[in-house]
């Protein structure tokens, strides 16, 4: 332990966070994701893992925000973390969640399940 942080299960590097907080964070980001009204529940909810995550809207002064999510999964035993950041695609929750929840079911299980979900993410043209 140094200065009231430990090392984090799993990682190699040492957090400067104190992990008493890691519990909450992680529940807000499973919230996120897995409850209704979840700024990323229409997008990255997945039935079959439980996705973690935060959506993030970044401003663009030139013309539309930018898109961006980051996550990890499964929330009780991590095996990806990832970041989405799509460019002049508005809302986090609207394009880069989705992204998100089908690279980490891919990854996870080897296949895709909503193929509504990735037809819509493969015809996306952002509009500067």
């Amino acid at each position: 332990m140094i200065n009231g942080t430990e090392k984090a299960v799993g990682l190699s590097a040492q957090s400067e966070i104190n992990t008493k907080y890691f519990d909450v964070i992680t529940q807000g980001m499973y919230s996120a994701v897995n409850e209704a009204g979840g700024t990323a529940y229409w997008g990255a909810k997945l039935d079959s893992i439980k996705i973690c995550g935060k959506t993030g809207t970044v401003q663009n002064v030139k013309g539309k925000d930018h898109s961006g999510f980051m996550c990890f999964a499964p929330m009780e035993e991590p095996k990806i973390a990832i970041i989405v950041y799509v460019e002049n695609a508005g809302f986090g929750g609207v394009w880069a969640a989705p992204i998100a929840s089908l690279m980490i079911e891919k990854y996870l299980t080897g296949q895709i399940s909503d193929s509504i979900k990735e037809k819509r993410m493969l015809e996306f043209k952002t509009i500067n």
